[in-house]
């Protein structure tokens, strides 16, 4: 620990869900508590005891993760059963986090994402009353995923309210950080954050991605997939991030014995999936859960090809971060969405994939055909090439650091240790 960390304000961090948890805005907020830790900051984390997505699992109530004081509070996540349920663990976890951060001596800056949605709102409140200043992380957009997945209606008291809430915690931070050049437009259109909007895409994982060999991968021998042509999906399944098109067109590949396609992760689209292999009686398509971050590595290079989706109306509103993972363990990509995204955007940059249309199941199914006549190496090197853009521009190296430089700059920390890398400009 830096000698100087005991002269340093204390960063206050608030999210839900936290490492060892696999949720992704979890695992990213965990990368920066611990790269603000070993700048020699005293940051503080608090996050919920309980899984996100797997409420049974418990985490410890206290410990100390690579310098960071993780504090882990009770009833604050009773899983993703309903709407009822989650709203409760929320409420809980943001009145907890509201008292904490009334209270709490010398703090220097709150940093906070979405998990939970609404925690910003206690966050704003706290700049209002302390006068400490905040950041925000925006992984997502609401009310917008709200609206575009008809949830809501655009004129209900529901989402005026949220995007009132929404402004107010815009119009407090003292920097917002958005994933995407679509996302940053959605927030411009909402009032002038001039000097403090900036983009900063999310990094992959690359300390736990090592990609063992094929032949020995233990996750391909685990699960029955040596000599098979592997498809993958690994993430949230969502109806934001619909899969229908995909799951169809696996149907025309029931009789192919080299073929699998493999849906890991959780979420409310894995009925969806579920559904579709009882449906055509598929034999050719596993379905697992989330796999624990020690075996992603294994997990993720199982995969021939990365799958990737991302809805039409989601544009600016989410963004699917499993194409860095698989751009990281060098697999091609097969991306199913809109153009343009922040997804076409790479695929134009880099010839690393293919790209289909929603509800074009013929187009999908012609496209895998096409796919799983690609020579292996042709595949490789798409792989490859995945794999050195990633590392020269969007590695978790470069993207951490340059996100820490910001986070300081917006919370007024006195520099310990600085990244010295390419500068990247607000928008």
């Amino acid at each position: 620990m830096n000698a100087s960390v005991g002269n340093q304000k204390l960063l206050l961090i608030f999210s839900q869900t936290f490492a060892p948890d696999p949720a992704s805005v979890g695992q990213h907020m965990t990368d920066v508590a611990v790269a603000m830790a070993k700048r020699g900051y005293r940051v503080r984390v608090y996050a919920s005891a309980r899984g996100y997505e797997d409420a049974s699992r418990c985490y410890p109530r206290r410990e100390n993760m690579r310098g960071a004081d993780v504090r882990r509070l009770a009833w604050c996540s009773f899983g993703k059963r309903n709407l009822f349920i989650r709203m409760v663990g929320t409420a809980s976890f943001l009145i907890q986090c509201f008292w904490i951060g009334l209270f709490t001596p010398g703090v220097g800056g709150f940093f906070f994402s979405t998990s939970p949605p609404m925690i910003g709102f206690a966050a704003a409140w706290l700049h209002k009353l302390r006068g400490v200043p905040i950041a925000y992380w925006a992984m997502d957009l609401n009310p917008d995923q709200l609206i575009a997945m008809g949830k809501i209606q655009e004129k209900s008291f529901r989402a005026r309210l949220l995007e009132r809430v929404n402004r107010l915690i815009l119009r407090n931070s003292a920097m917002i950080f958005t994933l995407d050049r679509f996302m940053a437009e959605r927030l411009k259109a909402r009032g002038d954050f001039a000097g403090k909007l900036t983009v900063d895409p999310p990094w992959p994982h690359e300390e736990v991605l090592a990609a063992p060999e094929p032949k020995n991968n233990p996750f391909r021998v685990e699960h029955g997939l040596q000599d098979k042509f592997v498809f993958m999906y690994s993430g949230n399944h969502s109806p934001a991030n619909p899969l229908r098109t995909i799951l169809e067109a696996a149907a025309h590949f029931r009789n192919d014995p080299d073929v699998r396609f493999v849906f890991v992760g959780g979420g409310l689209g894995k009925k969806e999936v579920d559904e579709t292999i009882r449906r055509h009686n598929l034999t050719n398509v596993l379905t697992l859960p989330y796999q624990p971050l020690e075996k992603l590595g294994a997990s993720l290079s199982a995969a021939d090809v990365h799958i990737v989706s991302l809805g039409d109306p989601m544009v600016g509103i989410i963004h699917p971060c499993k194409i860095y993972g698989a751009m990281a363990v060098g697999r091609a990509i097969l991306f199913l969405g809109p153009s343009p995204s922040h997804i076409s955007d790479l695929l134009d940059r880099y010839p690393i994939g293919w790209h289909i249309a929603h509800g074009d199941i013929a187009g999908a199914t012609t496209i895998l055909f096409q796919i799983r006549r690609t020579p292996p190496t042709q595949l490789a090197a798409m792989g490859a090439l995945a794999r050195e853009a990633l590392r020269k521009n969007i590695s978790q190296d470069i993207l951490c650091g340059r996100f820490c430089d910001k986070l300081e700059q917006a919370l007024n920390f006195k520099p310990v240790r600085s990244y010295d890398g390419p500068a990247v400009g607000k928008v």
